[in-house]
């Protein structure tokens, strides 16, 4: 949260829309995203997602009310290189507030970042496997693209929560995510980031000894492309900062469970595969030798689990699998 001289900096200039820069304390935690972030030099194709999803065999009539145990899936893997650009700044943007509220200004202040994420696949492979084909390609493509705003609350703020992040999905999903903001000296820990399983819950999650969860066995034991393997989705993450000396990291952790978040789907994607939460967590990563200048150089990261809700679990009386659809990259800004 800004100090009382800033905010009151921001609140004395008013509401002011211009190009986002890099080190604008308004932004808090944020303050370092501004600009294009890629998969540039030695972190080309450094981008990994997997996902499950409902899946009918050819030929193969499915009964209401099948077991699990015969409501096939298929896990799809895809290999990709990122545009994730933070272009727009709009700060004083304000909310508000009842009159009597006991400080200086009973309106919040927020400064809302805009950002366009653009993700291009290289390659990509499913099990069971399905035809390559224009609706679902296995080769270079465009796959993504998500327009959205990240939010610092500059005042006002509750339950620990200073930042938010609004995200519309082309698929028919819109998020809420509420957040906040840590700084720590040296490299991310990527082992205090809470619940990161990729596994579905519902299900005996031991790939060795569930037939049922082939589709990761297979990929665990035969890495997508020789390096992701969808059982240890954040190794890649690890390796990929490993021997790279990094200053200072901020974590920026966004989660739709916190109050008042949430995730709104369009009606065919409640019923068919309904997107029900969402956790990310991006490291902001100042590197210790400085770039071109002496400026200081900046690596971007993140881990992002959503989770899917299809198919009634075994013995729960229909309640649903929770499939873990996850998202990492690593990223240079431009």
């Amino acid at each position: 949260m800004l100090s009382a001289k800033e905010l009151y900096a921001v609140v004395a200039r008013g509401r002011t829309i211009e190009r986002a820069l890099p080190g604008d304390p308004a932004l808090g935690p944020l303050t370092e995203l501004p600009g294009v972030w890629k998969n540039i030099d030695n972190l080309v194709g450094h981008g990994w997602n997997m996902i499950a999803l409902p899946y009918k065999e050819p030929g193969k009539v499915v009964k209401p009310n099948t077991p699990v145990q015969n409501s096939t899936f298929r896990l799809l893997l895809n290999h990709y290189n990122e545009t994730l650009e933070f272009s727009i700044v709009d700060k004083g943007v304000p909310n508000r507030g009842a009159a009597t509220a006991n400080v200086f200004d009973a309106d919040q202040h927020i400064a809302a970042l805009q950002y366009l994420q653009s993700i291009e696949q290289i390659a990509a492979a499913d099990f069971p496997a399905t035809p390559n084909t224009p609706d679902t390609p296995k080769k270079a493509a465009a796959i993504h693209r998500e327009p959205g705003l990240f939010l610092h609350l500059l005042s006002q703020t509750a339950a620990g929560t200073d930042l938010a992040r609004l995200g519309t999905i082309p698929h028919g999903d819109t998020v809420l995510a509420m957040g906040h903001g840590v700084v720590t000296n040296g490299p991310p820990d990527f082992n205090n980031i809470g619940n990161f399983s990729p596994l579905p819950i519902g299900v005996n999650p031991d790939v060795d000894k569930d037939p049922y969860l082939a589709p990761y066995k297979k990929f665990r034991d035969a890495p997508f492309q020789g390096l992701f393997n969808p059982v240890d989705p954040l190794a890649l993450l690890k390796a990929a900062v490993k021997g790279v000396k990094i200053k200072q990291t901020t974590m920026i952790v966004f989660d739709t469970t916190l109050a008042t978040s949430g995730i709104s789907n369009i009606p065919f994607v409640v019923k068919q595969a309904k997107a029900t939460a969402m956790r990310a967590v991006f490291w902001i990563e100042e590197l210790a030798a400085p770039g071109p200048g002496g400026k200081p150089q900046f690596m971007l990261q993140y881990a992002q689990r959503v989770l899917l809700d299809f198919f009634p679990a075994p013995e729960s009386g229909g309640k649903l699998i929770r499939w873990p659809h996850i998202s990492i990259n690593t990223m240079k800004r431009t």
